[in-house]
């Protein structure tokens, strides 16, 4: 039998594995997906997004698939705590992209025109 530590490094891989293997595109849209925290004995763990899927529109679809397909993929695991670090809670420090609306100034100091209208 595995000693308490083992398991527990085992179950980090296993959520590990969990996120690299259901959701590549998180990193391929230039986003990141880190383990925050397990707590064993509840079956919590925390999840924290954080590059391009700060400010972005689908974060809240993935948070949603992520603590869905994890429960059922994860015997060990009974919630799933997911955040991108915006609106509040969580720590300012997943850093990414805020979105900008058309006219709207953005860090550089140059106005965001916005998408051509195609006429």
């Amino acid at each position: 039998m595995s000693t308490e530590t083992q398991d527990g490094d085992d179950l980090e891989e296993r959520v590990t594995n969990f996120l690299r293997r259901n959701f590549p595109q998180i990193q391929m849209h230039g986003g990141s997906a880190a383990i925050q925290d397990i707590d064993r004995e509840s079956g919590e763990v925390t999840i924290a997004l954080g590059g391009a899927c700060s400010g972005c529109g689908i974060s809240p679809m993935t948070i949603q698939a992520i603590k869905s397909r994890m429960v059922k993929e994860i015997p060990e695991i009974e919630k799933v705590n997911a955040h991108t670090g915006m609106g509040g809670g969580g720590g300012g420090d997943a850093g990414g992209m805020s979105p900008s609306f058309p006219g709207e100034t953005v860090d550089d100091g140059q106005e965001d025109e916005g998408p051509e209208a195609p006429f």
